[in-house]
């Protein structure tokens, strides 16, 4: 202490200072007292969508709700979908109990289930580019894939 009294940057050991801690409390603090306008939330997340500017984006080439024929008495099939970006290919499953896909030519990848204000877990093609995710998809997503140097995006579709 001083001799105001008043503790001093000298009197705190790194040990005792915990910035992870003070973080979160202004944080929550900050949410009390001056909440961010959904509106506002929304053009964040919205911005941040586009941080990959020169990712190739993935066009949808075929979507079973469209481009499919209905099979008499199949209520629950699963919705496929093929994106194509220049030699790249992806297939995707999407199921209610999440998605599986595969990346075409065959390769390793790591891809991100974009969707809402937090980023999903990432999910990782093996060899063959087979990748699996088990967590549902409920409304808009899109998923970024990054193989060896390169970033596509897909387009964004709704669940």
């Amino acid at each position: 202490m001083n001799d105001d009294g008043l503790i001093g940057e000298e009197d705190w050991t790194d040990d005792e200072f915990d910035a992870g801690l003070l973080e979160e409390e202004l944080r929550q603090a900050a949410a009390v007292l001056d909440p961010v306008p959904a509106q506002l939330q929304q053009i964040a997340v919205d911005a941040y969508a586009l941080h990959d500017l020169d990712a190739r984006v993935a066009e949808l080439t075929f979507d079973s709700l469209v481009d499919a024929l209905p099979v008499r008495g199949d209520t629950d099939a699963p919705r496929m979908l093929t994106f194509r970006a220049g030699e790249v290919t992806v297939d995707v499953e999407v199921t209610p109990q999440g998605l599986m896909g595969q990346v075409l030519p065959p390769q390793p990848a790591r891809i991100e289930v974009l969707g809402g204000p937090r980023p999903g877990s990432p999910l990782t093609a093996d060899d063959l580019g087979r990748f699996t995710g088990d967590a549902p998809l409920s409304g808009p997503f899109a998923l970024r894939l990054r193989t060896g140097g390169e970033v596509v995006v897909t387009e964004w579709l709704r669940a």
